[in-house]
């Protein structure tokens, strides 16, 4: 429905919103862009947020949001804001500990109390900014000999922990290890409006080496136990399976509670040396960290993957370009592929640094990439510094507003046509009101302003109602539609001035 209000010489009528394709001169606008801009805020050692554990709450809060108004201010789309980094939470959780990178003591409470999720997700919100909340699965700390809170897993469940390195790990072959992580991304999903769960690439441990020795991970106790129950497979083939069964059953446990709340990985960027022939790598991910991403991404167990593609485009052992074409050709079931960007590269020096010139440039080969409609920096911190000017570069190139890709097999309706209503006020100010057709929550509206034949795009928060016509002369028609959840977009309220 279209309401139109007459005041003075503004005058709009309503016209249908055809589905079918647009002729030359059509009023129906064009298809806006789709395309993910995500920024990783990494928590742990405080890296990104917030910049120290002692900070007052006002202060946590007002770096936070400088972030998310550096993301919306550039048109971004996504923040991943990283939550339990060690069996802790930066949040209100009634299983596991406060988070020391919050407020400097695991357990300790914040003063005055706030919650960092709820507080994230709505102001990521009002700005039009999805929320992905990042868990370690199996990281218990950082630090071995930290000093862990009484309900904390080390101190309630020391037969889980094993010592690698200079961490604490959760056993991947112990089935509690995985009920404790299922338990808390439920509780996340089930308590909090964020719109995705997110991993990163820490499964089994990176392997260490001493005197040129790699060290064995310390799960012969489990290892046998499984032996002991009839089990068959070898060292590396459990290991697998271990953690396939944590990825598989983590989906279907945020599907089961929310099925709009998307899932995705984020893991080293190449499954397995050789895969593609040309390439090289340090780490066998799918030997060493028992990942085997490629299956993930077979058997549709994800939503998006994020591969961390860290390198530039140019060296043929580790190219970014060969590296992404591999993994879109390897996406069987249409899941969306959105390659990590090493941003944290460009302040470092030797040969291991990276350019803005080089970001750049994949983010132009990502755009080029059939099967690739998006990409996620590393990290916020780089971001915020705008390091070789990136964020001034990327100013740039997200010039045009961009909406998160659909995701039709999650919801494939569309919501309904909004109602709209057109005014001038006393002070001769035109805005836009609209309201959803329908019962579908609404993540985003896609409010579109034609001059001169040339129509302009503008992306809304969901919970906006109302947009002011800056510019009013000159425009012969406006369109609004919604957006929901699961990225659809629906029919187009159009309004048109007479001529």
């Amino acid at each position: 429905m279209i309401r139109i209000l007459l005041s003075g010489t503004l005058v709009f009528s309503a016209i249908a919103a055809a589905q079918s394709p647009p002729a030359a001169d059509s009023l129906q606008p064009p298809a806006p862009m789709r395309e993910f801009r995500g920024v990783w805020v990494a928590t742990v050692n405080n890296i990104d947020w917030p910049s120290r554990r002692d900070l007052p709450v006002e202060a946590q809060q007002a770096e936070l949001l400088a972030i998310f108004d550096r993301a919306a201010s550039l048109r971004m789309n996504a923040i991943v804001l990283q939550v339990r980094t060690e069996f802790d939470a930066l949040y209100n959780s009634p299983f596991e500990p406060w988070s020391r990178f919050l407020t400097g003591r695991q357990g300790r409470s914040p003063s005055p109390e706030w919650d960092p999720l709820a507080f994230a997700v709505e102001e990521a919100h009002r700005r039009g900014l999805e929320l992905h909340a990042w868990i370690n699965p199996y990281r218990a700390a950082y630090w071995r000999d930290s000093l862990v809170a009484q309900n904390h897993v080390a101190a309630e469940r020391s037969d889980l922990l094993r010592v690698y390195g200079q961490f604490l790990w959760v056993d991947p072959g112990m089935p509690d290890s995985r009920a404790l992580t299922l338990r808390a991304v439920q509780d996340i999903v089930r308590r909090y409006d964020v719109d995705a769960i997110h991993l990163d690439d820490y499964f089994y441990p990176y392997p260490e080496a001493r005197d040129g020795l790699t060290t064995p991970f310390p799960d012969a106790v489990s290892y046998h136990a499984y032996q002991r129950s009839g089990g068959q497979l070898d060292l590396t083939s459990w290991r697998r399976e271990n953690v396939n069964r944590m990825v598989r059953e983590l989906y279907a446990t945020v599907k089961a509670e929310k099925p709009w709340v998307k899932v995705g990985i984020s893991p080293f960027g190449i499954w397995r040396p050789g895969h593609p022939v040309t390439t090289t790598a340090g780490v066998d991910q799918f030997e060493e960290l028992a990942a085997d991403v490629r299956k993930w991404l077979h058997e549709g167990w994800l939503d998006y993957l994020a591969p961390q593609l860290y390198w530039p485009v140019r060296p043929p052992e580790q190219s970014y370009p060969v590296l992404l074409r591999w993994w879109t050709e390897e996406n069987l079931k249409g899941r969306e592929i959105w390659p990590g960007l090493a941003l944290y590269k460009l302040p470092i020096t030797g040969p291991r640094k990276m350019s803005a010139d080089d970001i750049v440039e994949e983010i132009g080969l990502t755009r080029a990439q059939p099967g690739a409609r998006g990409h996620l920096h590393y990290n916020a911190g780089v971001l915020m510094r705008n390091v070789e000017r990136i964020a001034d570069r990327l100013a740039t190139l997200y010039a045009q507003p961009s909406l998160v890709p659909a995701m039709p097999w999650l919801d494939s309706l569309p919501p309904a046509q909004p109602s709209v209503l057109i005014e001038r006020d006393s002070a001769g100010v035109t805005s836009l009101r609209f309201q959803p057709g329908g019962i579908d929550a609404i993540s985003a509206w896609v409010v579109q302003t034609r001059r001169g034949g040339v129509w302009t795009t503008v992306i809304l928060p969901g919970a906006q109602r109302s947009h002011i016509l800056n510019d009013e002369a000159g425009v012969d028609a406006v369109s609004v539609a919604a957006i929901d959840r699961a990225g659809n977009l629906g029919p187009p309220a159009i309004l048109r001035r007479p001529p």
